[in-house]
């Protein structure tokens, strides 16, 4: 266990903690895109698809955080896993993918923001909400430059929110609900030996899982759990049950409240803001414009705490001794890692920025594009090296303990695989043009050129020898000493 931290969060702590982080604004601006990637009402399937692959790569967390209850998540687990060939090589890479894809979450919780703004604000201009999603940053800049002792309270009252926000929509949609809206899907719809079908299929699939992202959140505090062993992998099953069933409700409801063709009309008030659509549809202008307040503060929250916990990302590396000196230093007087969160922050606003103004189309706004780079950047080393190292820690630390083993192992992990290799197999053919499994592959291959420049300054493998440290093995029982017999 990581010193300096004491084990105080409980079961119930720990799932709003995910559910907070899962849920956030997400499944208020992606239910236009599922629908758009399937072409209609069967956009069902992608939540279902999802909540496949969340639920089996959740095991793989489960597994992991269970046996591995440190501060860091995915960091310790493949410094554990890893280290015996690779040295430092493997968590290098994943703070160094962090950096990229945490705050790429962030920006689309940005984009967002902008979007149901637009609701409150209709005559908004580009540049405004431009101006508006970089304020947004600095304002978190300003409230996060300070002294912060927890986020439990924070998250708390996060979650009650997301919870208010999303019983309202699911009420309203269901006050209005129309079956022969929701389940009259087009003919065709589901071709399986179409092509066309699994592109769509992929594309769905990419958003689906984006939206449950945060079913591990808990485990990158493991080091905070109560009874980890047994918290971590009930809080990550329970969340992902409990987001799937808001997911479905969500969308069900809103495929029967409304024509789904709206959905995908760019000029479309559904298509920006689809929550406060259906509750201005249902009860009126005032309603909406309340509940989206609702859903503004949810956003903001959820970026605030996802930099929160980022920030710290590269800091535990740093101090650690994996990843760039600079990184783990301290803020003098309010003791924050300055330069963890300033970095991610200004991906952030740049990752708003960009999405904006490169390349955005109709065909590809830019809540899809964000989507598809930052889940491609997380395939490699964070998802499908956790698979593997479940396997590597079984065969190369069989004396673990293992308060929690995963559910017909090797099942989960072979299934997870499968859904993260169709993600990134299909992933340029969904965003042409833009090249997100090259972008992947470069900013890899960056982080390896920066792995040998950081382990050339540290004379770390392979310009030295590997350190191994098996943190979390329980060291052997001293034998007992023989019996003495006396004459």
């Amino acid at each position: 266990m990581s010193p300096g931290f004491t084990r105080k969060l409980g079961l119930f702590q720990a799932t709003t903690i995910n559910m907070s982080q899962m849920c956030g604004i997400g499944p208020f601006v992606t239910i236009p895109l599922m629908v758009a990637a399937f072409g209609g009402p069967q956009a069902v399937i992608g939540w279902i698809a999802g909540a496949v692959l969340a639920l089996a790569d959740g095991l793989v967390w489960a597994e992991l955080g269970a046996s591995l209850p440190g501060a860091g998540g995915s960091y310790v687990y493949l410094r554990e896993a890893f280290q015996y060939r690779t040295g430092r090589l493997m968590p290098f890479l994943f703070v160094w993918t962090a950096m990229l894809f945490i705050p790429l979450i962030m920006s689309t919780g940005v984009v967002g923001f902008v979007q149901y703004l637009g609701y409150l604000w209709p005559g908004m201009t580009k540049g405004q909400g431009d101006l508006v999603g970089l304020a947004f940053c600095a304002l978190v800049v300003l409230l996060l430059w300070r002294r912060v002792e927890s986020i439990a309270r924070l998250t708390t009252v996060m979650w009650g929110v997301m919870i208010t926000s999303v019983a309202a929509v699911i009420l309203a949609a269901f006050s209005g609900f129309s079956p022969s809206r929701a389940f009259s899907w087009p003919a065709h719809a589901v071709e399986l030996t179409h092509g066309q079908f699994w592109i769509g299929f992929a594309a769905g699939l990419t958003i689906g899982i984006y939206d449950y992202l945060g079913y591990n959140t808990a485990a990158y505090l493991g080091a905070e759990v109560k009874d980890p062993g047994r918290v971590l992998p009930r809080a990550i099953i329970y969340s992902i049950i409990g987001i799937m069933g808001i997911y479905l409700l969500l969308q069900v409801g809103v495929l029967g409240a409304m024509d789904w063709h709206q959905l995908l009309d760019p000029d479309s008030v559904a298509s920006r803001s689809v929550a406060s659509a259906v509750l201005e549809q249902a009860w009126g202008r005032a309603a909406a414009d309340v509940v989206t307040v609702l859903i503004l503060v949810t956003a903001f929250a959820s970026v605030l705490a996802g930099l929160l916990g980022g920030s710290r990302v590269p800091y535990d590396a740093a101090r650690d001794g994996t990843f760039f000196r600079a990184y783990g230093k301290l803020h003098p007087r309010h003791g924050f890692p300055v330069l963890g969160l300033v970095t991610m922050v200004l991906v952030t606003a740049a990752g708003f920025y960009l999405s904006r103004h490169v390349g955005n189309t109709v065909e590809h706004p830019p809540l899809t594009v964000l989507i598809t780079v930052l889940t491609t950047v997380m395939v490699i080393v964070q998802a499908l090296a956790q698979i593997a190292a479940v396997v590597v820690l079984r065969r190369r630390q069989p004396d673990l303990p293992r308060p929690y083993r995963m559910w017909l192992h090797p099942l989960p992990g072979v299934v997870a695989a499968i859904g993260w290799l169709v993600i990134y197999g299909y992933a340029d053919r969904n965003s042409p043009g833009y090249h997100p499994v090259e972008w992947s592959l470069a900013w890899v291959a960056l982080g390896c050129v920066a792995f040998l420049l950081w382990a050339r300054t540290e004379h770390t493998w392979p310009f030295g020898p590997k350190e191994i440290r098996e943190e979390f093995l329980r060291p052997a029982e001293p034998a007992a000493p023989a019996e003495q017999h006396t004459a």
